[in-house]
């Protein structure tokens, strides 16, 4: 039997939150036994505007052991339910994609089809109304899920991510990561030297002449790609031919006076005439920003927009985002595993850049090298990948496509593109009874596809036949019964604010 060489050394080059997470991540696995260093220049700052979350941050929290209300605390965070479209539709229309599940599913029928054919029949009401997530949302109410020993509680299926300060959370994830063992080096590099026989990053050359050398790299250092691209060469995959926004303002502002007790718990996307705009209320500030096709707007315009939508005084000047959608040709080439946003880019319409961050590390748990990185463990990793970002992209891509608006050419241009295969295939089983399936655990569920498409006002022709076996007397009572559990589950719970309050009253 062959002996392995073990990896002696990781270095990560780029801080802010992408590196921050794999360094906090890889100190927790790797438990001393191989060395970690992290490279960053405190002259380059971080793109530092993904604020918003998905549910599986807590996943990623959980394994690093972190508790969860001194991370509420040091982040600013504040809890979310979900996201709130605007305009996306049709201008006026709004509706709330949801985290967790509706209702309650009844043999091998699932609860939205009930719900479907009550609602095409005119004899249900919003699909709201059967979400704990959706209407707690709307109240700006908040609690955890009841606890297991709570028995069979409804409850118990509430589903939530954050909000947070992407500043505050990559400082706090330093301090974890060097306290177990995560050696920060501070300065720019100005060379990279590979290996002559086969290219592999060999050493980081920094300004001040010093090498620091490495087994294994992570690439944090954002759109620039400094390994990845600019010294592998490892190309991109351009993905603006389905989604045309290349530019975003981002400015927080402060709390709008009648927030300030009422702190709500989604995010808030709204369309703008050639793109859309976010707003994510954190417990000190609010965060804005407005993602744009700058072929369709200027910049100007753009930023014109966005300052003039505030709900409070701006606390700095608007910072400029330019990008191109898409990925890497790798995300993994040679010894360099590019980490964020060095291996591509999809705007945060459904708050999935801190998560492929934590994707692409735990992928790189599960595949951890040798030294002799083996090709066939690098291909899987790169396929696996492609097949996360490649489906996020389909949802994206849905909501700007799943549109009857026309009022400017940016919308015109979405509604009638061309879309990839898997996105028209969604559509037309959606459109057929309302069915959704979910391939290969990719990251968007059944639910959340027909969120979307019946949100922004895809209409479905049927529903399952198999839901017509409850006769409409039994049919009701059973919506009934669900809605009247919603409305008392949120009758129960808290407000937002208060939620946090009690987090900040529980340090004292």
């Amino acid at each position: 039997m062959n002996k392995q060489t073990p990896i002696k050394s990781v270095v990560i080059v780029g801080g802010g939150t992408a590196g921050w997470m794999a360094a906090a991540a890889l100190a927790r696995i790797l438990q001393n036994k191989i060395a970690i260093r992290l490279v960053e220049s405190d002259d380059i700052g971080s793109v530092g505007v993904g604020e918003s979350t998905i549910p599986m941050m807590r996943v990623f929290n959980d394994a690093l052991g972190i508790n969860e209300d001194e991370f509420v605390r040091e982040t600013r965070a504040t809890f979310k339910l979900g996201i709130e479209f605007l305009d996306w539709g049709r201008e006026g229309e709004r509706y709330l994609h949801s985290f967790g599940r509706f209702g309650q599913d009844q043999g091998t029928v699932e609860f939205f089809q009930y719900w479907l054919r009550a609602y095409q029949a005119g004899l249900a009401p919003a699909l709201d109304r059967y979400s704990i997530n959706r209407m707690a949302a709307m109240a700006n109410k908040f609690m955890r899920p009841a606890p297991p020993e709570r028995g069979n509680s409804p409850l118990a299926d509430i589903v939530y991510a954050f909000h947070l300060d992407a500043g505050l959370y990559a400082r706090y994830l330093r301090t974890y990561a060097e306290a177990r063992g995560v050696v920060r080096t501070e300065g720019k590099v100005v060379q990279v030297r590979q290996r002559s026989m086969d290219g592999f990053v060999e050493a980081l050359v920094m300004e001040n002449g010093d090498e620091i050398k490495g087994d294994l790299f992570l690439d944090c250092s954002g759109f620039r790609g400094l390994l990845i691209e600019e010294t592998l060469k490892t190309g991109f995959e351009d993905w603006s031919h389905w989604l045309p926004c290349d530019r975003a303002w981002a400015v927080p502002c402060e709390l709008a006076a009648g927030l300030k007790d009422e702190l709500l718990p989604y995010t808030r996307a709204q369309a703008r005439p050639a793109g859309w705009q976010w707003r994510i209320g954190l417990q000190h500030r609010t965060g804005n920003g407005h993602v744009f096709s700058s072929r369709h707007m200027s910049e100007d315009e753009a930023a014109s927009i966005l300052l003039n939508s505030l709900d409070g005084k701006p606390l700095a000047d608007p910072k400029l985002l330019r990008f191109t959608a898409g990925k890497r040709s790798k995300t993994w080439n040679k010894n360099v595993v590019a980490v964020g946003l060095s291996s591509g880019f999809i705007e945060p319409l459904e708050s999935t850049s801190i998560y492929l961050i934590q994707a692409t590390v735990s992928s790189l748990v599960k595949f951890f090298p040798d030294a002799g990185f083996d090709q066939a463990d690098i291909d899987e990793f790169n396929r696996q990948a492609d097949f996360e970002v490649e489906r996020i992209r389909d949802f994206i891509i849905l909501h700007y496509h799943a549109t009857t608006r026309a009022d400017t050419p940016f919308w015109d241009h979405v509604r009638t593109m061309a879309v990839p295969d898997n996105v028209r295939r969604k559509l037309d089983l959606y459109k057929a009874h309302g069915r959704s399936v979910r391939e290969n655990n990719e990251l968007f569920s059944e639910t959340a596809w027909q969120q979307v498409m019946h949100g922004q006002g895809i209409q479905a022709r049927g529903h399952d036949p198999l839901a017509d076996l409850l006769d409409e007397r039994q049919l009701l009572g059973f919506l009934g019964d669900i809605e009247n559990v919603v409305r008392k589950c949120v009758d129960y719970m808290p407000g937002h604010k208060e939620f946090i309050h009690a987090i900040w009253q529980a340090k004292r």
